[in-house]
C-alpha cells in the first residue's frame, strides 16, 4: 500500500497535503490517419487530485486523546501544592527534604524531555506517546502508594519522566497531524489542558484538604492517565514521521536531507537560537516564582496567606481563562504580536510589582500587588506560555524536529528548576522589588529578541518556515 493511500485511510484531516496539480492544456496537432493518437500520460511525480475538504472528526480526536498528556504535565505540577502540607506530616519532612520532593520532577523532566527525541524519531511518536501514558499511570500509582521519603521522591521523578517527555512528544505530535491554518490551535489546546490540569490539581487538593488525604489526590490523577494509555492506543502515527520514515514527499520526489540535522545548517542553527532563547525567557520572566509563591508573595506584600490553595486556585482561573482567550487568537493574530503583547505586559506588571513591594505595605499598595500579579499571569497565559511551545514544534527541519523540540524543553525544565531553587533565598538576600525588577529586565529583553529574531509561521505550512528559516 502506497504512503498516500494509507495516509488517507487516517481520515481526510491527517493524510498530507498535496499541492493542487497544474493542468495544463494538450495540445491539438493534427495527426495523419496512418499515425495513431497518443495518449497523455500523466507524469510519474504528478500531485494526486485535490482532495476533499477535511473533516474534524478524527483530527479532533486524536487531539483530544493526546492533549490529555498537557492536562497531566499541569496536574502532576500543581498537586504537591497541596498533598505536601500533609505527607509532610506523615513522612516527618524535613525542609530539605519537601524541596528535594517538589524538585524531583523538575529533575525527571529535564531527564524525559532530553530523553524522548532519539525515541520519538526511531519508534514514531504514537509508540512514544503511548509510553509516556504508561509512565504517568506507573507514576501515579508509586505516589498513591508511597511508605516514605524515598518511595515518593522515586515516584515523582517517574512522573517528571512522563511530563517532561510529554512536553516535547505532545506538541511535535499536535503540530504534525494538523493543517497550518489549524496548528496554531491544536497545539495551543494542549497549554489549554496544561493551565486546566493546574487548576483541576488545586481543587482536588481543596477537595481533601480537609480529610488530609493526599492520597486521594494524586488517585484522581489515573483517571486521565488511563484515558490516554488506552486512547493512544488508537491515534493514527504523525504522517510527517511517516513520509520521513519512508523518504517520500506527497506529490514530489524524495526531498535530500543532508545535513539538515546539523547544527551548522543555518534552518537549525537559527531554529535553535530562537526556541532555546524563548525557553530560558519563559521561566526566567517569574512565571513559577509567581505559580509556585503567591501565596508568599501575598504575605509579604501584606495580603493575608491563612488560605493559599484559594488564592492558588484563584490564580489557576486567570491562568485558563486567559489560555483559552489565546486560541482564537493564535491563528488570527499570530504568534509575533502575541508574543510582542504577552512580553510587554509581563515587563510592565513586573515593575510596577516590584515598585508595590518597594514600599511599605498598605491597602493601596495590596490591591496593587494583586491587580498586578493577575495581570502578569494573564499576560503570560495569553502569548509567551503557548506561543513557545508552538514555535519549538514548528520551526525545526523534520529530521531535527524531535531533537530540537526536546532541546527546548530541556532548558525550559532547567531554568524552572533554578527559579524555583533560588526565588525565596534570593528574595531574602536582596528584597523581592530587586528580583521582580530582575524579571522584569529579562522581559524586556526578550520583547527586542522577538523584535528582531522571530518570524510569523501563522497559516504558514513546515517547509515554508524552514524556507525562511534557511535564507535568513
Amino acid at each position: 500500500m502506497r504512503l498516500q493511500d494509507y495516509a488517507r485511510s487516517l481520515g481526510p484531516s491527517l493524510a498530507p497535503r498535496s499541492p493542487t496539480p497544474v493542468v495544463r492544456p494538450q495540445p491539438q496537432a493534427s495527426h495523419p490517419p496512418h499515425e495513431p493518437r497518443v495518449p497523455h500520460q500523466p507524469q510519474p511525480s504528478q500531485a494526486p487530485p485535490p482532495q476533499a475538504p477535511p473533516t474534524p472528526r478524527r483530527l479532533g480526536a486524536a487531539t483530544a486523546v493526546v492533549a490529555l498528556g498537557g492536562l497531566l504535565f499541569g496536574f502532576d505540577t500543581g498537586v504537591i501544592s497541596g498533598a505536601l502540607l500533609f505527607l509532610k506530616e506523615d513522612f516527618a519532612l524535613t525542609s530539605f527534604q519537601e524541596g528535594t520532593v517538589i524538585s524531583a520532577l523538575l529533575f525527571g523532566a529535564a531527564v524525559g524531555a532530553l530523553g524522548s527525541a532519539r525515541p520519538a524519531d526511531r519508534f514514531g511518536r504514537k509508540r512514544v506517546l503511548v509510553a509516556v501514558a504508561a509512565t504517568f499511570t506507573l507514576g501515579l500509582a508509586a505516589a498513591v502508594m508511597a511508605r516514605d521519603f524515598a518511595s515518593m521522591v522515586a515516584a515523582r521523578t517517574i512522573l517528571g519522566v512522563a511530563v517532561g517527555s510529554a512536553s516535547t512528544v505532545v506538541p511535535l505530535y499536535l503540530a504534525e497531524i494538523a493543517p497550518p491554518r489549524l496548528r496554531g490551535r491544536l497545539v495551543t489546546a494542549n497549554q489549554v489542558l496544561l493551565t486546566v490540569g493546574i487548576l483541576v490539581s488545586y481543587l482536588v487538593n481543596l477537595a481533601f484538604a480537609g480529610s488530609a488525604d493526599w492520597r486521594a489526590m494524586f488517585a484522581v490523577g489515573l483517571i486521565p492517565s488511563a484515558a490516554m494509555l488506552l486512547g493512544t492506543l488508537f491515534i493514527p502515527e504523525s504522517p510527517e514521521w511517516l513520509r520521513r520514515r519512508t523518504g517520500q514527499r506527497s506529490g514530489s520526489r524524495p526531498r535530500k536531507t543532508v545535513g539538515a540535522t546539523a547544527p551548522a545548517h543555518p534552518a537549525v542553527r537559527r531554529a535553535l537560537l530562537i526556541g532555546l532563547t524563548l525557553a530560558a525567557v519563559q521561566q526566567f520572566g517569574g512565571i513559577n516564582s509567581i505559580i509556585y509563591y503567591a501565596p508568599s508573595i501575598m504575605a509579604r506584600a501584606g495580603l493575608p496567606a491563612t488560605h493559599s490553595i484559594q488564592y492558588a486556585v484563584f490564580i489557576g482561573v486567570v491562568n485558563v481563562v486567559m489560555t483559552v482567550a489565546a486560541i482564537p487568537l493564535i491563528d488570527r493574530a499570530g504568534r509575533r504580536p502575541l508574543l510582542l503583547f504577552s512580553l510587554a505586559g509581563m515587563a510592565v506588571s513586573l515593575v510596577t510589582l516590584g515598585a508595590a513591594m518597594s514600599v511599605p505595605s498598605g491597602p493601596v499598595t495590596n490591591v496593587i500587588a494583586l491587580i498586578c500579579m493577575i495581570t502578569y499571569v494573564g499576560s503570560f497565559a495569553i502569548g509567551l506560555g503557548p506561543v513557545f511551545w508552538i514555535l519549538a514544534a514548528e520551526l525545526f527541519p523534520p529530521e531535527a524536529r524531535a531533537r530540537g523540540g526536546a532541546l527546548c524543553a530541556l532548558v525550559n525544565w532547567a531554568a524552572n528548576f533554578v527559579v524555583g531553587q533560588l526565588f525565596l533565598p534570593v528574595a531574602d538576600a536582596v528584597g523581592v522589588s530587586w528580583v521582580f525588577w530582575c524579571f522584569a529586565a529579562v522581559a524586556a529583553g526578550g520583547l527586542v529578541f522577538v523584535v528582531r529574531q522571530v518570524p510569523e509561521t501563522k497559516n504558514r505550512s513546515l517547509a515554508e518556515i524552514q524556507g525562511e528559516l534557511t535564507l535568513r
